[in-house]
Formats: structure tokens, C-alpha cells, sequence
């Protein structure tokens, strides 16, 4: 093992973790050594290191879902069902480009600002399921859509503003948008060094399709689900969780690296952080990563009676750092796990991100539907990406942000496991809306902002998550 230990040391002092990652798949008699080694590396870059002087124990939440992560890519890679020549092509985008950020860097020193990390962009309205209370609010009849030289010039741009290279693909049904006789795969081609993460239903992919993502490499799929066959069909349709089976099949055989991705809600949050569900969906289907997002009330047909409770919320915070923790699963709550991501990442905060719909309404993020502004109209005026960081909402965000904890130092820092700007803290948003007159981007939209016990519900919601969580984020984050 000292030897081993040598050995890898000189591969990290050449080329990082990329080099090690690559030991790891090319050598696989040295790959339990090389796991320890870099969980050890791991572990000394966030926990003790910490440049950004966070406190301890958000560093240890990055740390385990690190090692859960390179737990399950280990994994899929040992049982074949990732291909090496994937994994490798992962290592030179996602691993070298986004996680290092090399690009970034430079992006930071020529704008003088830290830039946002990517984007998230819906390109099409249209989808071939109708799930009950959809945020996006989109249909079988949509029709509204990105033009290809507008996408295009979005994922240049942000390459060439931010050095990003990391985009999220959403909908809609991505996989059915088409504008000017190309596809959504024909788009990720000309862009070869972006990877994309593209969250789907899944009942689109087909054997042609998921070889098609393996010989690009720079793709996953996170395919959306509720739980078990009966909650997917319950919300989804009869016969989705089917069609979503046979795509997982699809993407083994083809060796491409695939996810899931969740709502909780109060009908099905039990079910999500259960055992069972990660055996069959993590051990038995080969599902790498899971994305939680829990309900939010916006869109078609919302209502405040899906969400999970604060008190169910609390539990499912426990439930998921369990999981994490002890069978090593990359299950990542995108309100409970805000430590991850040191707070609320929308409006373009540095490492975050903002987002653009079919329509190119840009909002702070995917669920805040209320835009200051719109790409075509930035295009039209000579202006770019950096525009639209300007925007009053984006601003008033992320001046929260940094107040709330994200600009200050580790004892000063307000509770993450509230971090969601609307969710948790609808009472400020309110205000920022308000002053900033961001328009509502759909009918739903407009008449939850102008509802006044929509509103109150929103606030008492937030109060109370603060209050049962506010004591454990003391002894636990700060003490």
C-alpha cells in the first residue's frame, strides 16, 4: 500500500484527480487502493482544507455525497454498465471542466465577478404526458419553442462568458423538441466539450436513441419517476413506469450513465427515502445519482395540499443523510440538501445558475416563475448572457444570498436547511417581486402572486420550517 501510495501521489501531482480517476478505470487491480486513496484526498481538499471556511459539518455533507457518488460510479463501472470509453469522456468534460473548473477561473479573473457555473434551459413546451400538477405547465399541445440559433448561441455564449460547461436540459419533453429540422441530440453534438445532465420522462428513448447519447458521451439522463409502479402511473399515466423500465434497459446495454429524479410529496415522500426504493432503483436498475425535488406549488392545477409538511420534511432530511451516509447513495434533496451547494444557487449566483424557457422568458430559477426579462429581447439590444444578470429579481436575490450566508463567515451563517428563496422565505420574496415588478410567465403564475391566502400559507410555511429546523442547524452546523 505504500507503494500504492507513492504511485498515486504522483499521478495526483501531475494531473489531479483527473489522473487518478483514469488509474481507476484502466487499472483495476489497483482500483480498491486508488478508491481509498482519493476518498483520503477527498476528504483533506474539503473537510480540513476548506478555503472557503465553511463550517465543518457542511464540509462533511459535500464530503459524503462525494464518496457516494464515486461509490456508485465505481460500481457501475464493475458490474459493465457504464462503457470505459464513457466514463473516460466524462473525465475529460465533467470531471476536468466542471467539477475543477478550470475555465471558470478564467472566466472570474476577465469579468472581474465570479460567473454563474451553467445554465438550465427548457427548449420546448411540448410533452407527451399530462402529470398532475406539472410546475412547467406543459402539454401534449405545446408549441412553443426555442429556435436552434437562439439554444445555439445560449451555450456558446455561456462557454465563452463563463467558461461553463455544464448544461441542464429540461422541458417539456426535451427529447421531442425540434426546431429547423434538428433534435435535441443534434444540438449536443456541435457542442462536444458541454455535458449535459437532460431531465426527461424517459418513455421517448428508445435502443437508437441511448446508442446515439453513448457514441456522444457528454450526456446522462435523469428519467422522472414517484416512486414504485403504482405512484408513477397514478400521476404519470397507465403504463409510464413500464416505458421508463425498458429505457433504463436501453441505457445499460448502450453503457450510458443515467439517474433518477423524484417529487416528494406528501403521498409518496415515505416511499422515495425507503430501502426499498434504493434497491430496486440504485442496486437492481443501476440508477448512478437521484434528484428529489420536492412539490412546489406553481404550474397546472397547483396546490399547497401536495406539499410535503414541515414536520415530514424534517423527517425526510434525516431519512435522506442516512442514506447517504450508510449505503453510500448519491441522493440529493434539492431543498434538504442545501449545505451541498452552500444555499440558494438561482439568479446567477456564483457557482449557480439561472434559467430560460421555451418562450425565452429567463427567470431566477426553474421554480420561480417570474422573469425580468426575455433572451430574444436582450439579443434584439446588443446584449448577451451578463444582461440578464442585472435584472432587478436577480439582483435582489442574490444580495439575500449573500447576506443569508453564501458571503459570510462560517459562525455568521443563517440556516441552510432553509435555503430555498421562495419556498423557505416566500415572506422576502413577496417583496422582491413586488419591487422589482418581475412578471408573472404564465396564468398560474399571475393569479398565485395575487392570492392573498396562497401568499399567507407560503409565509406561515416558511416560518414554521424555520422554527423545527433552526435548532438543529444550530447544534449540528455552528456548535
Amino acid at each position: 500500500m505504500v507503494n500504492n501510495e507513492k504511485y498515486f501521489d504522483k499521478a495526483f501531482q501531475k494531473g489531479a484527480l483527473t489522473a487518478l480517476a483514469r488509474i481507476l478505470i484502466n487499472k483495476r487491480y489497483l482500483r480498491r487502493a486508488g478508491l481509498n486513496y482519493m476518498e483520503k484526498k477527498i476528504y483533506n481538499l474539503v473537510v480540513e482544507k476548506n478555503t472557503m471556511a465553511r463550517p465543518r459539518q457542511v464540509q462533511l455533507d459535500k464530503y459524503h455525497c462525494m464518496l457516494a457518488l464515486l461509490h456508485r460510479s465505481e460500481q457501475a463501472l464493475q458490474d459493465g454498465i457504464i462503457s470505459p470509453q464513457i466514463i473516460d469522456r466524462s473525465i475529460d468534460i465533467f470531471l476536468d471542466q466542471v467539477l475543477m473548473a478550470k475555465d471558470r477561473k478564467a472566466a472570474r479573473s476577465k469579468l472581474g465577478f465570479a460567473p454563474p457555473s451553467f445554465l438550465t434551459i427548457s427548449p420546448g413546451e411540448k410533452c407527451n404526458l399530462k402529470c398532475t400538477g406539472c410546475y412547467a405547465s406543459s402539454s401534449t399541445n405545446g408549441k412553443a419553442n426555442l429556435d436552434f440559433q437562439t439554444f445555439d448561441r445560449i451555450l456558446r455564449e455561456k462557454e465563452e462568458l463563463w467558461g461553463s460547461r455544464f448544461t441542464v436540459i429540461s422541458g417539456g419533453e426535451p427529447f421531442l423538441w425540434k426546431s429547423e429540422g434538428k433534435n435535441l441530440l443534434d444540438i449536443i453534438s456541435q457542442h462536444p466539450y458541454d455535458y449535459f445532465l437532460i431531465y426527461t420522462n424517459g418513455t421517448v428513448i428508445n435502443k437508437k436513441i441511448a446508442d446515439r447519447m453513448a457514441k456522444l458521451g457528454n450526456i446522462t439522463p435523469a428519467i422522472s419517476l414517484e416512486g414504485f409502479e403504482e405512484e408513477t402511473d397514478s400521476r404519470r399515466g397507465k403504463g409510464v413506469h413500464r416505458r421508463i423500465l425498458a429505457a433504463f434497459a436501453a441505457l445499460r446495454d448502450a453503457g450510458v450513465p443515467f439517474g433518477i429524479s423524484i417529487t416528494a410529496m406528501r403521498s409518496n415522500w415515505e416511499i422515495i427515502t425507503s430501502d426499498a426504493f434504493i434497491d430496486f432503483y440504485f442496486e437492481k436498475q443501476g440508477a448512478i445519482y437521484g434528484w428529489i425535488f420536492q412539490y412546489m406549488p406553481i404550474g397546472r392545477e397547483h396546490s399547497l395540499q401536495l406539499m410535503v409538511t414541515s414536520e415530514e420534511r424534517l423527517e425526510m432530511l434525516k431519512r435522506t443523510w442516512r442514506l447517504v451516509r450508510e449505503r453510500k447513495v448519491f441522493l440529493v434533496d434539492f431543498w434538504n440538501s442545501g449545505t451541498l451547494s452552500d444555499g440558494c444557487i438561482s439568479a446567477g449566483r456564483p457557482g449557480g445558475y439561472f434559467y430560460i424557457n421555451w418562450n425565452g422568458d429567463i427567470t431566477p430559477c426553474v421554480f420561480i416563475p417570474y422573469s425580468c426579462g426575455n433572451i430574444y429581447d436582450i439579443y434584439r439590444k446588443g446584449g448577451n448572457l451578463n444582461t440578464a444578470l442585472q435584472a432587478s429579481l436577480f439582483q435582489k436575490i442574490r444580495q439575500w444570498q449573500d447576506r443569508y450566508g453564501f458571503d459570510q463567515p462560517a459562525e455568521r451563517i443563517q440556516n441552510w436547511l432553509c435555503p430555498c428563496a421562495i419556498r423557505d422565505h416566500f415572506d422576502e420574496f413577496h417583496l422582491w417581486q413586488k419591487s422589482s415588478a418581475a412578471r408573472p410567465i404564465d396564468e398560474e403564475a399571475l393569479q398565485a402572486i395575487n392570492d392573498e391566502g396562497y401568499c399567507q400559507k407560503m409565509k406561515d410555511y416558511g416560518k414554521q420550517l424555520r422554527k423545527i429546523t433552526d435548532s438543529l442547524w444550530k447544534n449540528q452546523y455552528l456548535e
